[in-house]
């Protein structure tokens, strides 16, 4: 199986980065390969990449993505040898899968997500049915997703060790599509099924510091496997704990940390030659759909937050306060389509990239978190050679979309590194 690469707007030449990558190719794939006997793979993920030409890293990881409808249909073939293989690591003698989807049952967006996901998993030969945690459903409900797509959704139940369906359908996989960032359900501890992600991949647990401390350590070996400076694909971050935005507890510490972070993107920014002004990302340690997110220059910033600003920075998604952030370096994206901001976006399932799409905002600037209302998604399309041709120039665009697969994959590699180190049960 080949990992997509995908067409594009932007067709400037490579940087000297993305030339070391495809240059390096050969040795890339035998690094990864050897990775994967190490270590699980997670069963699958997307991750949020920047490109600002002279730096190309991800800033966030998504180990229950979402946006499965956004992908263009021409995946499909590979999306569905991906799962098969994802499926086969887990459970080989699989039939069946029980998916358990957020309980969003009015975003009907959200919806077409789990309509794509069911659709991928049947042609891929397995009978999928869902489980919903929502205790508003008693019975099996229908919802219709924003394209017309009409999904299932049933009450879970407990029995023994496992999780079942009330007609006693109990697959060897359980497959989440939620976060659980309201916390872990006690239907969902213990099983004896085999629970993809598990449980302490989910936001009650997960913070994005233990990601990005296992995305150090990756970003510093595959640095040394093709001699670049590891900066140039991995931001610079750190963490404030003890926060209270509401009473404006530990402003000052995070007014440091900010400073911090920012000194050492400035001595980097120098030593390139860079003339842009650096900035950080603080947002919230756990939590996703771009809650919790501000973009700021200077620690002076975070000090004296107005009502609103704390009041967006206070709460996340199920209305969880938030008392830990990462301060991260922000990474400039210049890549645009008809004008407007992107951001690409890469899927991954078992350890092949699947699809992506960019991530595109009108309102939104170069150095703003673009996962806010406003945004939408322009899907990716094949390049028909769907190897990095290392005989066409390097502005040909299947190799930039090769660089953009291989850092997606180093943050899925950290992932499993992540759920490793933070196992319970290890």
């Amino acid at each position: 199986m080949t990992v997509p690469h995908l067409t594009t707007a932007l067709t400037g030449p490579l940087r000297e980065l993305e030339s070391r990558i495809l240059a390096a190719q050969p040795h890339i794939e035998h690094w990864f390969r050897s990775q994967w006997h190490n270590h699980a793979v997670p069963f699958y993920g997307s991750v949020d990449l920047r490109n600002s030409g002279f730096k190309l890293a991800p800033v966030d990881m998504n180990l229950f993505p979402g946006g499965h409808n956004n992908l263009n249909p021409e995946f499909l073939p590979l999306a569905v040898q991906a799962a098969q293989s994802a499926v086969d690591r887990v459970c080989p003698e699989a039939r069946n899968i029980l998916l358990i989807p957020e309980n969003h049952t009015r975003n009907s967006f959200y919806l077409q997500n789990v309509a794509a996901l069911v659709h991928i998993f049947e042609q891929a030969g397995l009978k999928v049915r869902l489980g919903t945690l929502n205790p508003e459903i008693t019975a099996p409900t229908q919802l219709t997703a924003a394209n017309g797509a009409v999904i299932t959704l049933e009450p879970l139940e407990r029995r023994g060790n496992r999780v079942v369906l009330a007609d006693g359908f109990s697959p060897c996989i359980v497959l989440l599509n939620n976060d659980l960032s309201g916390g872990i359900p006690g239907i969902l501890q213990n099983l004896e099924q085999n629970l993809m992600p598990p449980l302490h991949g989910g936001w009650a647990v997960r913070r994005k510091s233990n990601h990005f401390a296992a995305y150090d350590k990756v970003a510093a070996d595959f640095a040394t496997l093709i001699s670049i400076d590891p900066w140039l694909i991995n931001p610079y971050y750190s963490t404030a704990t003890g926060l209270d935005f509401h009473t404006r507890q530990g402003e000052d510490e995070l007014a440091a940390k900010v400073e911090d972070v920012l000194a050492r993107t400035r001595a980097k920014y120098r030593e390139y030659g860079i003339d842009h002004e650096p900035y950080v990302i603080v947002k919230a340690d756990a939590g996703t759909y771009g809650m919790g997110v501000m973009s700021v220059k200077s620690p002076e910033e975070v000090i004296g937050l107005n009502r609103k600003a704390r009041n967006k920075m206070s709460v996340v998604k199920e209305g969880l306060e938030v008392s830990e952030v990462i301060v991260q370096e922000g990474v400039y994206t210049f890549e645009s389509i008809n004008e407007a901001v992107a951001e690409p976006v890469v899927y991954m399932m078992d350890r092949y990239v699947i699809g992506g799409f960019y991530r595109v905002h009108t309102g939104r600037g170069v150095d703003e978190n673009l996962n806010a209302p406003g945004m939408h998604f322009v899907p990716l399309s094949f390049e028909k050679p769907c190897l990095p041709d290392r005989q066409a120039g390097p502005d040909a665009p299947p190799n930039r979309f090769y660089a953009y697969g291989v850092i997606s994959r180093l943050a899925l590699l950290a992932a499993s590194l992540e759920l490793e180190a933070t196992d319970p049960d290890a």
